[in-house]
């Protein structure tokens, strides 16, 4: 008796599953892993096929993990598995995702097959993970209007002449990308892009785009991308994140620019993340307390990798400050000098020498922030080593913000327990102009 009411339970509940709309199944079956939902191909007849109708394969790292387990691998086992499954698949693929791994491959021409199908089928969502050696994209990837996001990796990314642009993708993600040394003087139209993220890019002074709608940006150690230009075909600029990571005069074909032509263009930044390379080249040039329009938008302030001790980035950090009227929360990584622990000693990895007395003597000078930072809250500090520079710094927050609320201290690891205490009993005989702000250490950075 039991083992029917078992049954009928069964029974049951696979009808419900498979009566579902179709839409709810679909939608089911792409959340999967690709191996369970091909697994679901046993539930009964009408299953058997249902994987084949998916409208998103998902090849990620994963699913290759978990084949090479299995000894399904091979030399070049991953692209025949995908092979056969794109020629059982029976309706367009709106959504492509695949990730190639660092095995040794005859070719990726089956690549170029594959992309060829998705250009006629109509992809909204393309990610292309590419760990071995650089992908030159085909031309009919171009054709695949109805992007909406573009996820490339390792490629090598040269549009056809007659191409102007996909005109309705909003994400797009480039990664170790060469643009070419052919110069493309017409601007790709991206009229719905509101996220670009270049990272780590050569000859990116070759992506000329324009793209009006664009709220999210962020430039990694691509030095030579046009992004003066590509700001200022951006008003909606809302987050940017810029940053070098190597000092600019190991690069070619940079856009000459400031703080404030640069801040300019900016109109409507709220969320701002700088290094010290990037801070540094704005204010090679000699500024001045005030820039030429307050950046009043400004909200959150990042500066990475940031160095106290160097005047140049100082005078960087206090101008942004001084123009930035409604700055609600300041976030800071220090970085003075790189400590690495040998054995039971300490070794000091200086940074590019500078004059540190310069940056201490204009700290402790009267007019050093003559201004009010009203609407500070939040501010956080990371990976202090207790320099003189670092507590004048703090001294001079603190004086100067009468709302903030929350100050943040992260100590680098390297330093011993005696002198964390003493930047905590330094940092507390400081005088602060809110009465509401609380001083909170976190544990030493490793």
């Amino acid at each position: 008796m039991e083992k029917n009411i078992r049954r009928a339970v069964s029974c049951g509940d696979e009808d419900r599953i498979s009566n579902l709309p179709e839409h709810l199944i679909d939608s089911i079956l792409e959340r999967l892993p690709f191996e369970d939902a091909v697994k679901t191909s046993i539930i009964s007849k009408k299953w058997r096929y249902r994987w084949t109708t998916m409208r998103a394969l998902i090849f990620d790292e994963q699913f290759f993990k978990k084949v090479a387990k299995k000894g399904a691998f091979g030399c070049n086992g991953f692209i025949r598995i995908i092979y056969k499954v794109m020629i059982l698949h029976k309706v367009p693929i709106l959504k492509f995702h695949l990730h190639i791994p660092n095995i040794y491959l005859d070719s990726l021409q089956e690549v170029d097959q594959w992309m060829l199908l998705l250009s006629r089928n109509g992809v909204t969502e393309l990610v292309l993970k590419n760990l071995n050696r650089r992908y030159e994209l085909p031309s009919y990837l171009f054709s695949c209007l109805d992007l909406i996001m573009l996820d490339l990796q390792n490629c090598f990314y040269k549009p056809p002449l007659e191409f102007e642009g996909f005109l309705n993708l909003e994400e797009l993600i480039l990664k170790h990308i060469d643009f070419g040394a052919r110069l493309c003087e017409t601007k790709i139209n991206l009229p719905q892009l509101k996220k670009l993220s270049l990272h780590t890019c050569t000859n990116a002074y070759n992506f000329n785009i324009k793209a009006t709608k664009l709220q999210y940006l962020t430039v990694v150690a691509s030095p030579d991308a046009m992004l003066l230009q590509l700001i200022m075909d951006s008003p909606c600029v809302s987050v940017a994140v810029i940053a070098l990571q190597k000092p600019i005069q190991d690069f070619v074909r940079v856009e000459k620019m400031n703080l404030a032509t640069m801040l300019s263009n900016l109109p409507r930044v709220k969320d701002l993340y700088i290094d010290k390379h990037f801070l540094k080249f704005l204010v090679a040039e000699k500024i001045p307390k005030l820039l030429p329009c307050v950046i009043s938008s400004l909200k959150r302030l990042w500066l990475l990798r940031f160095q106290l001790s160097d005047l140049h980035q100082l005078h960087g950090a206090l101008c942004l400050l001084r123009n930035s009227p409604n700055l609600e929360t300041l976030y800071m990584i220090h970085m003075q000098s790189r400590m690495l622990k040998c054995s039971c000693n300490f070794m000091l990895l200086q940074e590019p020498r500078v004059n540190v007395g310069l940056a201490t003597n204009h700290l402790v000078s009267p007019n050093c922030l003559d201004f009010t930072l009203d609407q500070l809250q939040t501010i956080e500090i990371r990976s202090l080593v207790g320099s003189k520079a670092e507590l004048l710094f703090i001294k001079l927050l603190l004086a100067h913000s009468p709302s903030l609320e929350n100050f943040t201290i992260a100590p680098s690891g390297a330093l011993d327990a005696k002198k964390i205490l003493g930047i905590a009993k330094d940092v507390m005989w400081f005088p602060r102009a809110s009465p509401k702000a609380k001083i909170l250490y976190l544990n030493p950075e490793a």
